[in-house]
């Protein structure tokens, strides 16, 4: 995992890291970027574990968790299409009925990760802007909230994606470029797999993450992440369809 920085958002403890790739932050001096690298993640895990008591203690609602024959594979290997690079404005997942407009978000002052605020932007995905936009070669981060003090949010049944199912990422250039999902998986925070997840890769390669497996009750954290793997197939613009 690299070198750890413990830091606290919303009140909480959490262990903080950036992936240490062409689309890290460049202003930090190499060492302190290694020491946020670690665990990007762990800012996510805490957004929905923050406000999840809402669901699980009060609405006894439990999110759909990946099932073993959902694992598939990391991704299709480098010889799929990419796109040029083009700012993501929207997300559409059919199989989940998510369609949600798309914040970009970075950093705060203090090397935190920014995320979507709970009161006002649970139903809203959030694209990782220091990774590559979604079609580009490389390996593109969308992330959600998984519920709120109000109810679930944006990625709730993100666990419940399969490989197949399609995943279409609108950009700023009209184009909409078509993933499928290879593999859904769940990790535990402590073994979580930065650079798998946010590391460059061969391909134009979608990453969606959100908290996922068993609630603790005591700290307030989901003990895990859901991440949905992707590649990119195609793309349209209009009614014409392809790269």
């Amino acid at each position: 995992m690299g070198y750890v920085r413990r830091r606290r958002i919303a009140g909480l403890r959490v262990v903080m890291s950036w992936p240490d790739n062409g689309f890290a932050p460049q202003p930090a001096p190499p060492a302190r970027l290694r020491a946020r690298l670690a665990g990007l993640a762990g800012a996510l895990l805490v957004m929905g574990g923050v406000a999840s008591i809402g669901v699980a203690v009060v609405a006894q609602r439990h999110a759909p968790q990946p099932s073993a024959a959902a694992t598939g594979t990391l991704g299709a290997g480098g010889h799929g299409p990419s796109l040029r690079r083009s700012l993501p404005v929207s997300v559409d997942i059919p199989a989940i009925g998510v369609n949600s407009k798309l914040l970009r978000l970075g950093l705060n002052s203090d090397g935190t990760l920014q995320v979507p605020s709970l009161a006002t932007g649970a139903g809203l995905a959030a694209w990782y802007k220091y990774s590559a936009t979604p079609g580009q070669v490389g390996s593109s981060v969308i992330e959600g909230h998984l519920d709120s003090l109000q109810g679930p949010a944006v990625f709730f049944r993100l666990g419940a994606l399969r490989p197949g199912d399609s995943v279409d990422v609108t950009l700023a250039d009209g184009v909409t470029a078509i993933f499928r999902v290879t593999g859904v998986r769940e990790y535990r925070k402590a073994d979580f797999p930065t650079k798998v997840i946010y590391g460059a890769t061969d391909y134009a390669a979608l990453r969606l993450i959100t908290c996922g497996g068993a609630f603790d009750y005591a700290t307030g954290h989901y003990l895990s992440s859901t991440v949905v793997f992707a590649s990119l197939t195609s793309s349209r613009r209009g009614a014409h369809r392809g790269i």
